[in-house]
């Protein structure tokens, strides 16, 4: 009878041991299925991080900005002037966003520089010609450099590819200053190839601010005496604005002639 009572008394305190274990589980299992959606959200997360989803957003943000632009239509300023309800230091600082907003998306500096000649004269225009041109380089610059080189940097696997990131690289400075000085660079191809490469930020936008001011002197100057075509200031900016052009056209026939001659 003793041993019969015992016998049942340790199987009944056997069970519970059981249930605990049972229950033990239960609750181990239970971070497993919660950490589920964490998992998938930390997928998600990586994906949208990933380098190429990166440069799509870029792409994305350049093509809005391009057809805002198109909508808009920032030339009229050439035609119908400056709104009058902005004035003095107001308008140089808007004429100014607008302007390194405009470059990103694609609107020639040309355009621009002879809008500001033509809306703030000479030496105001010109100032703020450059700081819309320094500042429209940087933003190029940022959004290149967050958005599209890790995804591109593996792509540059051309010959010439190589050269032209190494020489960005290495001499970032001198690059920038003869890609702005030479009239046959766009501006916009400038500032997204210096934001693939390895150079530096502070050297990119100082040799933006440098090479860009003779160009950017002969094209609002051109625009503040645009009412004037017979002046010498009027004429003398136009022969610094041909003068580069025809001597970059020559060189790039030269180059183009030299490469042909080269072929078997």
């Amino acid at each position: 009878m003793l041993d019969a009572t015992t016998r049942s008394g340790g199987t009944a305190t056997a069970a519970p041991p059981a249930a605990a274990t049972e229950l033990g589980s239960a609750e181990f299992a239970a971070p497993e299925f919660a950490a589920t959606p964490t998992g998938l959200a930390a997928r998600c997360t990586r994906a949208l991080l990933s380098p190429w989803s990166r440069l799509a957003l870029l792409v994305t943000l350049l093509m809005a900005a391009a057809a805002t632009v198109l909508l808009f239509q920032p030339q009229k300023l050439l035609a119908d002037g400056w709104p009058p309800q902005l004035n003095g230091a107001a308008a140089a600082v808007v004429f100014a966003v607008a302007y390194g907003l405009c470059t990103v998306a694609f609107v020639p500096r040309p355009l621009l520089n002879l809008a500001a000649g033509a809306l703030f004269g000479s030496q105001l225009g010109l100032g703020v010609a450059l700081t819309g041109t320094v500042l429209g380089a940087g933003i190029a610059f940022g959004l290149g450099r967050i958005l599209g080189q890790d995804a591109l940097r593996p792509l540059l696997r051309g010959r010439w590819l190589k050269l032209a990131d190494g020489q960005l690289s290495r001499h970032g400075f001198r690059s920038m200053m003869a890609a702005r000085l030479f009239p046959g660079v766009p501006f916009w191809a400038a500032n997204y190839c210096a934001s693939f490469s390895r150079m530096g930020y502070l050297p990119f936008l100082l040799a933006t601010g440098l090479g860009s001011i003779p160009n950017t002197a002969a094209y609002v100057v051109a625009g503040a005496r645009a009412s004037t075509p017979t002046s010498p200031a009027f004429l003398i900016a136009m022969a610094c604005i041909a003068l580069p052009a025809l001597v970059g056209a020559v060189i790039a026939w030269r180059k183009r002639h030299h490469f042909t001659s080269k072929r078997p």
